[in-house]
C-alpha cells in the first residue's frame, strides 16, 4: 500500500506526468527534457528526482549524463506502465511533447550517424579480413536460440548489432560498452527499429551493474581481443548468469596481424583454444565443442558453453597471458 500512494503522489502533478509518458517512449537525458518540456534545468531535475525516489523512473549514469527511463520491475513499474496508459492519446499536451522529442531523437540518431561515418572505414577493414559477417551471425543465433532466452546480454556490445539480431528471440536483452560514442549508435538503432526490449549501459565487462544469476545468456561478440584481462572478464560473465545459462564468445583465432593492435587496439591478437578452454574451466563453465570458421587471413570460432549450476562461486586462478596469442 504504501508503496502505490507514494507512486502516486510523486506522479499527481502535470509535468511529472508528462516525464513519464515521455520515458515510456525512450531513455531521456535531463537536458533533452528540458528541451522538450520547455522548463528549466532545476525544476526538471526536482521533479525527476521525486519520480526516480518512487520507484516510477530507473536513472543511469553515461558518461557526463544521467539517463532516465521508464522502471521496468516491480509494483512501482506497474504503476508507472498503468499511469501512462491512462492518458488520452490524443491529449494535446503530450501530442506536442511526443513531436518534439522526435526532434531529439532526430538530432541524437543524425550524432550517431556521424559517429558511423567516422568509422565506417576502420569496421569495413577488419570485417574484409574474415568471413563473411552473415555467416557468423547465423551461427552465433543457432547457437543461442537452442533454447529460449528470458534475459539476454550482450558484453562489449559496440553497434548493438547482436541485441539487433536476437530481440524478436528474446525477452528482454541488455548490451553494454564503455564507448558513449557507441552507445549513442547502439541506442539511435534500438530507436529505429522500435527494439523496444532492448536496451543499452556504459559498464566495465570486469564490473558489471547486475545481480548473481541474471541473465539465461551472455556473449562476447568480437570485443574480447580488446581486453586486458579476460579471465576476469569470463568470470564476471559466470557470475551474472543462472544456473544452466550459456556464455558465448565469438572472437579470433590466434593470428600474426600486428596491424589490428597497432592500429585498432587489439589487446591481443586471437585466441588459442586451450586457452579458452581453460578459462571456460576456471570460471565453472562446462564448455561444448567450439565451432570455427575458417578465412583468410583471419578465422573466427564461436566458443560456447553452460554454467554448471554448483561452481558458480569457483574462483579464476589462471594467468591471463595466453600461449602466443597475447601482443
Amino acid at each position: 500500500m504504501d508503496v502505490l500512494l507514494q507512486g502516486m503522489r510523486a506522479a499527481a502533478e502535470p509535468t511529472r506526468l508528462r516525464i513519464l509518458a515521455l520515458c515510456a517512449h525512450g531513455e531521456l537525458s535531463v537536458s533533452q527534457l528540458v528541451q522538450i518540456l520547455r522548463q528549466s534545468q532545476p525544476r526538471v531535475s526536482r521533479h525527476l528526482k521525486l519520480l526516480v525516489e518512487a520507484g516510477l523512473l530507473e536513472r543511469h549514469r553515461e558518461g557526463n549524463w544521467a539517463l532516465y527511463r521508464l522502471s521496468k520491475g516491480g509494483e512501482s513499474a506497474d504503476l508507472a506502465r498503468t499511469l501512462v496508459d491512462l492518458i488520452p492519446p490524443e491529449d494535446t499536451v503530450l501530442s506536442r511533447d511526443l513531436e518534439r522529442m522526435e526532434g531529439v531523437k532526430a538530432a541524437r540518431a543524425e550524432y550517431a550517424a556521424e559517429y558511423f561515418r567516422n568509422n565506417a572505414d576502420e569496421w569495413n577493414t577488419i570485417r574484409s579480413l574474415h568471413i563473411d559477417n552473415d555467416k557468423i551471425e547465423s551461427a552465433l543465433k543457432d547457437l543461442l536460440l537452442e533454447k529460449p532466452i528470458q534475459d539476454f546480454l550482450d558484453i562489449g556490445t559496440g553497434t548493438g548489432r547482436v541485441l539487433e539480431l536476437v530481440s524478436r528471440h528474446v525477452g528482454s536483452a541488455i548490451g553494454v560498452d564503455t564507448s558513449v560514442e557507441m552507445l549513442a549508435f547502439a541506442r539511435a538503432m534500438i530507436e529505429r527499429e522500435g527494439l523496444t526490449n532492448c536496451e543499452v549501459r556504459q559498464a566495465d565487462m570486469y564490473q558489471l551493474p547486475f545481480a548473481d544469476g541474471r541473465f539465461d545468456a551472455v556473449t562476447f561478440h568480437m570485443a574480447l581481443h580488446f581486453s586486458e584481462d579476460p579471465v576476469a572478464a569470463f568470470t564476471e560473465a559466470a557470475r551474472v548468469l543462472k544456473p544452466g545459462g550459456r556464455l558465448i564468445v565469438v572472437d579470433f583465432l590466434p593470428h600474426d596481424m600486428t596491424s589490428l593492435r597497432d592500429d585498432h587496439a587489439h589487446h591481443w591478437l586471437g585466441f588459442e583454444e586451450t586457452d579458452i578452454a581453460e578459462w571456460f574451466k576456471v570460471s565453472g563453465i562446462v564448455q561444448a565443442k567450439p565451432l570455427p570458421l575458417p578465412g583468410r587471413p583471419l578465422s573466427v570460432c564461436l566458443w560456447s558453453g553452460r554454467m554448471a549450476a554448483n561452481d558458480r562461486n569457483q574462483s579464476a586462478s589462471v594467468s591471463p597471458k595466453a600461449k602466443g596469442s597475447f601482443s
